[in-house]
């Protein structure tokens, strides 16, 4: 169902237009927060576009703010899409500031386990709802999405893009939380919005994911930068295992480890440019 999407405000950014939306979600049944960059050429006809999912406190600014990403976005033609994190006004203990993993934070899945079953709809609102209200409101080409995100952002880019075939031309993470049925935040998270049983759990894990693929669902190759002074490495991120899992189906992964860089958007802006120019050579986006 499409729902008015109420444009918040508009400012210029190298000559395209920073927008902030907040619409009434049908798939969350609460309102909903994001965030659109279209760069100049939207102006003369619709752009591809990259949904970037952010991580633990992050809302619909975050990206747009700190990532430093509109200048080359602009340059290439490449428009950027950043949703909320989370649905907001549940009023459901753990909620607000006090967020961890598994108590509040979206982790871009559908919650089936109460309270959080009837509200914490991530993955249903960001693939039924909020990409093709934007591509049918807004001058975005619908067959040329790509798809990055950052820790629990990068864990919902890599698993919705490998539950989800053909919906994303490109793929890309930064310090992703590669293995969730594997490290104590997607244990946390998994029990609480799934249950118990590990069962369910597999088929939100990119690593059990894409050691299930027949073939390499990204022929063009997946980009991730993982920072080596990330504190979070050693026990919750593990690249290690998802490289492992595309090296066994052939696969072409890039992961990078970068000496000395952490978990921030200090690390991200470093590298953005690269993953704005992977994602545009996949969706052809030159200006």
């Amino acid at each position: 169902m499409t729902t008015p999407l109420d444009l918040q405000s508009t400012l210029i950014c190298f000559g395209g237009e920073q927008r902030f939306y907040q619409h009434a979600s049908t798939e969350i049944g609460l309102p909903m927060k994001f965030s659109v960059f279209l760069p100049p050429q939207a102006q003369h006809g619709s752009v591809p576009a990259l949904l970037f999912l952010a991580g633990l406190t992050c809302t619909e600014e975050t990206f747009m703010v700190k990532a430093g990403a509109q200048r080359l976005a602009a340059e290439l033609g490449l428009a950027l899409i950043a949703p909320d994190t989370s649905p907001r006004g549940a009023h459901l203990p753990g909620e607000g500031d006090s967020w961890d993993f598994g108590v509040g934070a979206g982790f871009y899945l559908d919650a089936t386990a109460a309270p959080w079953s009837r509200h914490w709809r991530m993955e249903s609102y960001l693939m039924n709802e909020l990409l093709p209200q934007v591509t049918t409101q807004l001058p975005i080409d619908a067959g040329r999405i790509g798809i990055s995100g950052h820790s629990m952002g990068g864990h919902g880019a890599l698993t919705l893009a490998l539950r989800h075939p053909g919906r994303f031309q490109s793929l890309s993470a930064f310090a992703p939380i590669c293995a969730p049925t594997q490290c104590p935040w997607g244990e946390k998270a998994f029990t609480g919005y799934l249950g118990a049983d590990r069962s369910a759990w597999i088929e939100h894990d990119a690593t059990v994911l894409m050691q299930n693929q027949p073939l390499a669902p990204y022929p063009q190759g997946i980009l991730i930068d993982q920072g080596l002074a990330d504190k979070f490495l050693p026990t919750q991120l593990h690249p290690h295992l998802f490289d492992a899992a595309c090296q066994a189906i052939g696969q072409p992964l890039t992961l990078r480890q970068h000496e000395g860089y952490d978990h921030g958007y200090y690390f991200i802006q470093t590298l953005m440019a690269d993953h704005l120019s992977h994602h545009a050579k996949a969706l052809s986006a030159g200006g």
